[in-house]
Order: C-alpha cells, then structure tokens, then sequence
C-alpha cells in the first residue's frame, strides 16, 4: 500500500484522483475544503480515504496536513497537486486582486504543500504530480490568469524535476484539455459576474469576446473528457517503473500541443480563435 496526498479532492480531478487511488489500495490523504465533502468521500471511499481540511493558500492548513502525514506513520509516496480556481476577463479591465488571487492558489499553493511534503516524499523517494492544462501551452482570450497560471506550473515542474534528480524523485505534469466537471458551471458563473462587474464602455467593447468564451464553455462541456481519465494519468506518473515528464489527456489537447509544435505564432492563434468561435 502506498500513500499519497491530493489537494483540491473536493469535487472532479481531485476527487476522482482520490478514489481511483483509494480503489487501487491505497491510502489517501484527500484535502478538502468543507466537512461536507470529507464526509462524501467517505461514503464513496474505503477507509483508506483520510479527508483532511486543506486551504492551500492557509500555511496553518498545509502544516497541520503534514502533521497528520506524520501522525498516519510518516509516509508519503506522492503528492498530486490538484487544488485550482480558474480566473479570467480583459487585462485592461481586470483588477490586480483577481490575479493575485489566481496566482496566491494555483502557483504559490501547490509550491507551499510540495515544500512542506517534500522531507516525505524524499523519505520514500517518491513522486510528485501537478495537475497543469492545455492552457499551459496555448492561451486563449479572456482567460488571462487562468493561463499565466498554468504556464507557470510547466516552469515549475520542469525546474524542480531537474532539482530532484540527483535523489531520483519523479515530476510528472498532467495537461488536459477539456474535461467534465464542475469548473464549467463556475465558468458560467464567473462569466455572468464579469459581465456585471464590468463598466458599460469595456461590455460594449468585448461584447465578441464574451459571447465567444461562453459559446467556448458550452462546446467544452459537451465534449470534455470524463475525470477518470485524467485521474487514470496521474496512477501513471505516480506509480509506472519510468514516469513521463508529462501526460496529455483528451484529443482536444493533443491537437492543440500538434499546433504548438507545428505552427507559428499567428496562425496558430488564428485557428485557436477560430476554434472559439470568435
């Protein structure tokens, strides 16, 4: 039985992180927001599902999760860096508080919970995961935040894999594309609030570009993977004998790292437009 840690195992990508690893027989330290999803995973789960309240933006939370790693024998084989809110509106209007917010849980917090894991992980020689996105290689209109955000986990995991290297410690980074979760209905949510917050001038002037993000949001929800899958690419990179360095998951993001590879600049943001509808 190994032992691994998931952040953000509320609901889709971490959740279903937990219980495939907790079907394997492992045992899983699931962070959790609420009281109220720690006791759902419980009931989907075995036992092997240890829920622990886990902000990864609260130092006090990421310190007590690793005393309970601690308290549960002190080992740790992997951490799967899941937990992420998604951010997004015009630069121009967008207020600093937005990406301070975006960047305090999607960088700064999955760095915090790998410094305070890594004596354990280290112990284990073990692996490290980070749940990054397509959009760490292709960015898209109106998501900013969201994207700098992902790009960023792609510096990260390349610069810590190459730092961890000489103890034989993995670094994977799982990139998605779409996948079938909640995050769609926050994005809905989050697009009715930035049309509101939104002074009359700036609606007038990315009026295109709304109605293009959610025509986006519709199409992605349709046609998203299911989180299993991403979920089945995280048990590689923990567990495989010589884990990738990344993990693409669902066609739409293998074609979108094909334009990438291939394509130059401007017409590859020609055909991501397109693509958007815009």
């Amino acid at each position: 039985m190994k032992s691994v840690l998931v952040t953000g195992a509320s609901t889709g990508i971490g959740e279903a992180c937990a219980l495939r690893l907790d079907r394997l027989g492992h045992r899983v330290y699931a962070g959790v927001r609420s009281e109220q999803s720690a006791h759902r995973l419980r009931r989907q789960g075995s036992g092997r599902i240890v829920p622990v309240l886990l902000d990864v933006t609260d130092q006090a939370q990421i310190d007590a999760a690793a005393g309970q790693v601690t308290d549960g024998g002190g080992g740790l084989d992997g951490v799967v860096n899941n937990a992420g809110i998604a951010k997004g509106g015009p630069l121009e209007y967008l207020p600093l508080e937005v990406w301070r917010e975006q960047l305090e849980v999607n960088v700064l917090g999955q760095v915090a919970v790998t410094k305070a894991m890594l004596p354990f992980i280290r112990a284990a020689r073990g692996r490290i995961v980070f749940i990054g996105s397509i959009s760490g290689k292709v960015a898209t209109m109106l998501t900013g935040p969201y994207n700098a955000s992902k790009f960023a986990i792609e510096a990260i995991g390349e610069s810590l894999r190459s730092e961890l290297h000489p103890w034989g410690i993995g670094v994977s980074v799982v990139e998605p594309g779409a996948v079938k979760t909640a995050i769609w209905d926050k994005g809905r949510r989050e697009a009715d609030r930035l049309e509101r917050a939104l002074p009359e001038e700036a609606r007038k002037r990315y009026a295109r570009h709304v109605v293009a993000v959610r025509r986006a949001i519709e199409m992605q929800d349709r046609h998203g993977a299911h989180p299993d899958k991403v979920a089945a690419a995280v048990e590689q990179a923990l567990f495989s004998r010589r884990p990738k360095t990344r993990y693409l998951v669902g066609t739409d993001a293998q074609v979108q790292s094909l334009l990438v590879r291939w394509l130059p600049d401007r017409p590859r943001e020609a055909i991501i437009r397109r693509l958007a509808g815009f």
